[in-house]
């Protein structure tokens, strides 16, 4: 049964006792949160925010508990940079386990990082599985109008990969020119804003 923190914050295991997902701890109680799960660190899609007050208690939280903390930023509506998928991908490799991937809500950019760990993890042949971490229910994952590319980047990836294991083709061959052409090819030109540049932030979109 789920606990009301994991109902509070939208915490679920990817992995059990190896990688999980949530939202930004808004209502406190972040060490303690932290504490019950064993969680050693976490990956901060929102990207590193050095003068927003979120930031700055995650980041004390983390290293008051000894958890590391990684900056590994997404945008929900813009396609992401190599560099960006290269950086996530980093943090799967180096992040104590368990981990805890998080971002404002826990539903979009968490529900695609989770979805890439999986494959990263086990392979193309966990993609029924990772495609598992876009449901409505249990993690709440709504797409608007411009994120709708979120859950079409598994099809994209496979297709252009053509087998090779995420990691590689992300370091080699992945460009977000190339996943915007096939958007636009499969009916979804309208499923993403734009290419991702710089971030144009809020408090809580980042």
């Amino acid at each position: 049964m789920r606990s009301l923190g994991d109902i509070l914050y939208n915490f679920h295991w990817v992995v059990p006792g190896e990688a999980s997902r949530a939202m930004q701890a808004w209502a406190g109680g972040l060490a303690a949160f932290l504490d019950v799960r064993g969680i050693r660190a976490i990956i901060n899609l929102r990207g590193r925010n050095d003068d927003l007050a979120w930031w700055k208690h995650e980041t004390a939280t983390a290293q008051a508990g000894n958890i590391a903390h990684f900056d590994a930023m997404l945008d929900s509506r813009k396609l992401p940079s190599r560099d960006m998928l290269v950086r996530l991908i980093e943090t799967f490799n180096t992040a104590p386990k368990p981990f805890m991937l998080k971002c404002s809500g826990g539903q979009d950019r968490t529900s695609l990082a989770a979805a890439l760990y999986i494959v990263f993890r086990d392979g193309w042949d966990a993609l029924p599985r990772a495609r598992l971490q876009f449901a409505r229910y249990p993690y709440l994952h709504f797409p608007k109008q411009h994120q709708r590319w979120l859950k079409a980047f598994l099809d994209f990836a496979l297709e252009d990969s053509g087998g090779l294991p995420l990691e590689q083709w992300i370091a080699q061959s992945y460009t977000p020119e190339k996943l915007k052409a096939w958007l636009d090819s499969h009916g979804l030109e309208d499923g993403y804003a734009a290419i991702f540049t710089a971030p144009t932030r809020s408090p809580r979109q980042w």
